[in-house]
């Protein structure tokens, strides 16, 4: 049974100070850093070409064994969001290629991650439309445009890669993996990170000037 549940809190203020803070290196890892190591997905879902993505989740679950396109979310999709889907790890049937990442572009959806697998990576990579997944296979689920069931629920609380993840969360990812940063602890989270990434980058200049381990540690007191 389809449900679809009202929509989430946006914070586009919130948003445009992560996509500044996803400039800096190693985001993921700073991000990572100040949250205890807390909202870290399994590493085994990864990008399926280099790019870096920040938006508010809206969240899909899928019926595991009778996986669909989750073609629904994109009518609910707002420019900055970012899909996240529950395939319940999947890595034999694809529930997103190039056709519905063109669709999702055009709405101003940012990529997806999806516990689960998807396809036609050539074809997002040219759009420069990012997925991370636990795999990548051509076989799709049949159901794209005709006879398509809707048995998934939307903007629900959902696991992905071992991870909760609840409608209106930031989602960051990168070439390392995929962070995600509960909504009500954005604020600080950015401040803290913000903060991490500005000491990272003097320790990174210093290296660069050719200093030790010793003299950092004399100077910033750690690394």
């Amino acid at each position: 049974m389809l449900q679809v549940y009202n929509d989430f809190e946006r914070r586009p203020d919130l948003l445009e100070k992560f996509d500044t803070l996803i400039k800096c290196y190693s985001s993921t890892a700073v991000i990572a850093d100040v949250q205890y190591r807390t909202g870290v997905m399994d590493s085994g879902i990864k990008p399926a070409f280099r790019a870096k993505v920040t938006g508010q989740a809206i969240t899909v679950q899928l019926s595991k064994g009778d996986l669909v396109d989750p073609l629904k979310a994109l009518e609910m999709g707002h420019p900055g969001d970012v899909i996240v889907v529950d395939a319940g790890g999947d890595p034999n049937t694809s529930v997103c290629g190039g056709l519905m990442g063109g669709l999702a572009k055009n709405r101003g959806i940012r990529g997806m991650i999806i516990d689960g697998a998807g396809r036609d990576t050539d074809e997002l990579e040219d759009i420069n439309w990012p997925i991370w997944t636990r795999a990548i296979t051509p076989r799709g689920t049949h159901t794209m445009f005709s006879g398509r069931k809707e048995e998934l629920s939307i903007n629900v609380p959902i696991a992905c890669g071992g991870v909760v993840v609840r409608p209106g969360d930031f989602i960051v990812a990168d070439l390392m993996g995929v962070t995600v940063v509960p909504l009500e602890k954005a604020e600080e989270v950015i401040k803290l990170a913000q903060e991490q990434a500005d000491r990272e980058e003097l320790t990174r200049k210093a290296v660069a000037q050719g200093k030790t381990v010793e003299d950092l540690l004399n100077e910033f007191g750690r690394i």
